[in-house]
């Protein structure tokens, strides 16, 4: 007969059981070996493919232990339902369907003005609230000193800074150089307003007018387009129920965005 030896491991060494969980499209893990992060767009016999935020592809085994999800290990396993093609969210990334938001992160991203914030908040939304990043506007750029002294950067809390026309050589630059350090960026777009970040197509517009230097732009732009001078808020509005995804902004701010949501949430 044959003989089979005790398990004499004492109880507090044996691992613990952890949960099994379906690879189903669209969840977000991270495999602890790479510390990649991604959205399971794959599930097939004994593999796994994740697609990170930047569209790029990795194939891992589906072992026991085997994944990070919200910060617990887990076992993936293959679902049993058929795959579900991933939708995405307006930014372009990957949907996860009922994901929770994660706790706000100490750090920050500002944004310069009320319309920037709401832009941000339109096309970026879903992805800040899976990060935990907070977007909170400046009143202008010369506010940018005493906030950044307020906050004080530090590895666990990174601000990141978006500010409208940010051209070498003016004073805008010089105060975003100033406050500019290994844990604070301070990155620009080129456009005199966030509404020319929305693509004139988008709108409905052949191009944003040009406006002589000295007139207030958004006026100008209402004035040029003939929309109602007096309600530049109305004329935001009509902007920005316009934009549907990244689709509808010009790449030069979809990069700074991106470049600041990456920044913040780096780890330490």
């Amino acid at each position: 007969m044959r003989q089979y030896s005790p398990d004499l491991t004492p109880p507090w060494k044996k691992p613990k059981p952890v949960p099994e969980v379906p690879a189903e499209p669209g969840l977000v893990v991270e495999e602890p070996g790479t510390g990649f992060c991604g959205a399971v767009i794959r599930c097939e016999a004994g593999t796994v493919t994740l697609e990170d935020r930047f569209g790029k592809h990795r194939v891992f085994p589906l072992e026991p232990r085997g994944f990070l999800l919200e910060g617990r290990v887990v076992t993936l396993v293959r679902p049993s339902a058929s795959p579900v093609r991933p939708t995405r969210t307006a930014s372009g990334s990957v949907a996860v369907p009922g994901a929770r938001a994660r706790v706000a992160r100490a750090g920050r991203i500002y944004v310069e003005g009320r319309h920037d914030a709401e832009l941000v908040e339109k096309v970026w939304g879903d992805d800040l609230r899976i990060e935990g990043v907070v977007v909170e506007y400046l009143e202008g750029v010369d506010d940018l000193p005493a906030i950044v002294a307020d906050f004080s950067p530090g590895p666990d809390a990174r601000l990141g800074v978006l500010v409208d026309h940010l051209v070498p050589g003016t004073k805008e630059s010089r105060i975003a150089e100033s406050v500019t350090s290994e844990h604070a960026l301070v990155v620009g777009h080129p456009y005199i307003d966030i509404w020319e970040a929305v693509k004139p197509a988008s709108v409905g517009i052949r191009e944003w007018p040009r406006v002589p230097h000295g007139q207030d732009w958004k006026t100008g732009v209402c004035r040029a387009l003939g929309w109602r001078v007096a309600n530049t808020g109305e004329a935001w509005q009509r902007i920005l129920d316009s934009v549907r995804s990244y689709k509808d902004l010009e790449p030069e701010l979809l990069g700074r965005v991106e470049e600041l949501i990456d920044f913040v949430t780096a780890p330490a």
